[in-house]
This record gives structure tokens, sequence and C-alpha cells, in this order.
């Protein structure tokens, strides 16, 4: 048994397949793409979701849902987080060191009876207060 002896089993490999290489190849003239018509031709390519020329489904069902590019604020009670009502300065870095926020929050809103008493403190245009 040596390397130059090995060969593949038997029936588990085959000839590729010489398309267009003259009548008596059995496979030349239109080169097994069948006769005349779109599919037959070079650079032919159907589109994903192409139907027949019927109107594909994604465009027959009706579009639902709705997304909203406003950006909502993140709520902070400061009823119930302390630690932000006793801050000297509010910012987002400030409010982040005594609260937990998430890396997509670009936008905070105190809430709370004594929230708009914070009002003098913020020191940040994306930080907003209730009340009238």
């Amino acid at each position: 048994m040596a390397i130059e002896n090995l060969s593949p089993a038997a029936g588990s490999t085959h000839a590729r397949k010489r398309v267009g290489r003259g009548q008596g190849s059995g496979m030349g003239k239109t080169a097994t793409r069948g006769q005349k018509g779109q599919k037959s031709r070079t650079g032919y390519k159907r589109k994903r979701n192409f139907e027949g020329g019927q109107m594909q489904l994604a465009k027959r069902l009706p579009k639902i849902g709705f997304f909203s590019h406003n950006v909502k604020p993140y709520v902070i009670n400061v009823e119930r987080v302390k630690a932000v009502a006793e801050l000297d300065e509010i910012t987002l870095e400030t409010i982040a060191g005594v609260h937990k926020l998430g890396k997509s929050v670009k936008a905070v809103k105190l809430v709370g009876r004594s929230a708009k008493d914070l009002a003098a403190k913020i020191k940040d245009e994306n930080i907003t207060t209730t009340g009238k």
C-alpha cells in the first residue's frame, strides 16, 4: 500500500459535464439550455421573489407596523432614585455614575414630585424634567 496506488472508490467520482463543445458531444448547439427564452440567455438571473410576472406575495400582503424615529427619553423617578436628586450638577455622565444607564440612552427625563425643583441643577440639554 503506497500513496501512488490509492484511488477513489468505484462510482464515487464523476467526470465534469463539458457543454457547448460541438454536436458530436451530445451537448452542443444549445448547450443543455433548451430552446429559446429568457432562461437560455447569457447572464440570466431570476429575482429572489419572482413569481412569473404575477404580483409577488410580499407586495400582495398588507403592510403593517411603524418605526418612530423620535427618540424616547429614559425616564427616572427622582422619588425612587434619591441619588440623582442629591447630585450637585446633573448631566448624563453624573447620572450614569449613580444610576445604571444603557449605552443607547441619549436623553433622560426626570419625573416625580420634586423633579421640577432640580431644573436649576441641570447642565445638559439632553435632560428634561416634568412640571409646569
